[in-house]
């Protein structure tokens, strides 16, 4: 594992074949990083992916970035995380949230409410199924008669990170989680994250500084830093373009008007125009683009905001994703 002060991840969020994520993440525990984080979304069952991951290392640290309360039973996500912790012996770090409802509702049709309380409720069922073995629970989003696992899990304590976009969810991770998911993160957000713990953390007589603080971070490398800058348009186009959260996000660091007119050619089915909207400033700051030295220094930026375990996000699609995973991961290999 790195050393307190040189700790990074790895994320894959689509691109890669499922079957190409294994050793991918072999290479990343092989030159030092300290974790991979499997989203889902269109890009393959991440808890699937997630064992193949640990039949294929035996150090580096496996997490969901993240597993979303919605689109499984509660239960299905506790059961699955103990399964993944059991094969991996140990090294599982389970990362929810709440998904977003322009996915949950249209794309898988289930209901969409109450997203912090559901995030609540599915914590404490989980954990209660980790350490018991059993659950039964009556909540506002969440009802579950009985449910008890029919093996003992290796670990009750298995870590839950949330992920958080604003600041009343970054508050709620201070109450109840072992860490926080950021997501496109700028310098500045690590010492607004840290008062949101605090606060959260006080309602429950936590240690806030025991929360650890971590966020995907998008990340293009390249020959030069125009080339890396403008592989990173349309990964940001779409993010602003299809989530109203994500768009609220960017906006409030200062680019309302780009934020509004990527939003409005988006809505048109314009992506070029889209793209277009997203500026050098936008990309700048909310990743990490240039050449391999360039990034380097970004990333040690963002540890010294605040940002504990910075996880890399390059965005690739189409037959060259593992090629341009790879370069990223040993381009930005812990020193």
């Amino acid at each position: 594992m790195n050393s307190a002060t040189n700790r990074l991840g790895i994320a894959v969020s689509g691109g890669p074949n499922p079957s190409e994520i294994p050793g991918l993440v072999a290479l990343a525990e092989s030159l030092g990083y300290e974790s991979a984080w499997v989203a889902e979304g269109h890009g393959g069952d991440q808890f699937s992916v997630l064992t193949a991951c640990a039949m294929s290392t035996s150090t580096i640290q496996l997490g969901t970035a993240i597993s979303s309360v919605y689109v499984r039973s509660i239960p299905t996500i506790a059961m699955a995380a103990a399964t993944v912790d059991d094969i991996s012996k140990g090294r599982f770090i389970l990362g929810l949230g709440s998904s977003h409802k322009v996915q949950v509702v249209p794309e898988h049709g289930v209901e969409y409410t109450k997203p912090i309380t559901r995030l609540r409720e599915s914590v404490t069922i989980i954990r209660d199924l980790l350490q018991n073995g059993q659950a039964s629970f009556d909540g506002e989003t969440v009802k579950i008669e009985n449910f008890d696992l029919w093996f003992k899990p290796r670990r009750a304590d298995i870590p839950i990170y949330a992920a958080a976009v604003f600041p009343k969810m970054m508050a709620v991770c201070g109450e109840i989680a072992d860490g926080i998911i950021l997501t496109r993160s700028t310098l500045q957000t690590g010492t607004q994250v840290k008062q949101c713990l605090a606060e959260g953390a006080a309602q429950s007589g936590r240690d806030a500084s025991k929360v650890d603080i971590t966020s995907l971070l998008p990340i293009a490398v390249g020959d030069s830093r125009v080339e890396a800058l403008n592989s990173m348009r349309p990964g940001l186009a779409f993010y602003v373009g299809f989530f109203p959260r994500y768009r609220q996000m960017i906006a409030d660091y200062g680019f309302v008007e780009e934020t509004a007119a990527a939003a409005a050619a988006f809505a048109k089915g314009d992506r070029e125009g889209a793209e277009r909207c997203i500026t050098d400033a936008m990309i700048d700051a909310t990743s990490i683009v240039g050449t391999p030295s360039q990034c380097k220094e970004r990333i040690e930026a963002y540890r010294q905001s605040g940002i504990d375990l910075p996880i890399l996000s390059p965005f690739a699609r189409g037959q060259n994703s593992k090629a341009m995973f790879e370069a990223v991961i040993r381009a930005c290999a812990p020193d």
